[in-house]
């Protein structure tokens, strides 16, 4: 954890919550701006995108967080997270791996690896494109 508290984690709260209402197809409310656009995917209609993934920065020093998972008996670790909840000034991601088959149009695969973190242990989130993930709901 951070011995460098953030200042303004309630930024970082109401982006992670649009994120997670567009996740959910509640968008009532949504303001059209980076990580908060209010849609999936490039245009309005986004067919079949289910994940908004990100890269989280620590605060304290600026690294990009990596956490392990496992797929398939195969381990390894990415940078790769999709919020499942968020709580009481603490988000849970899932860790995403990226797809071993080049072919697919889906970079990423949902695993079961959780972790929970204080939103002010983050430094920066950075939004990557909106995508499917195969497995979610």
């Amino acid at each position: 954890m951070c011995n460098n508290e953030c200042k303004d984690t309630l930024c970082l709260a109401k982006t992670f919550e649009r994120i997670l209402l567009l996740q959910r197809r509640s968008d009532d409310n949504l303001i059209p701006e980076g990580c908060d656009k209010p849609f999936l995917g490039p245009t309005i209609n986004p067919a079949n995108l289910n994940t908004r993934p990100f890269n989280l920065y620590s605060c304290c020093n600026n690294t990009l967080w990596n956490m392990p998972y496992t797929l398939n008996g195969t381990e390894g670790t990415s940078s790769v997270f999709r919020i499942e909840n968020i709580d009481d000034h603490c988000i849970t991601c899932r860790v995403l791996a990226p797809n071993p088959d080049t072919t697919s149009t889906t970079p990423y695969l949902a695993t079961e690896d959780f972790f929970t973190i204080k939103l002010k242990c983050i430094g920066a989130i950075k939004c990557l494109g909106d995508t499917l993930v195969p497995g979610i709901d």
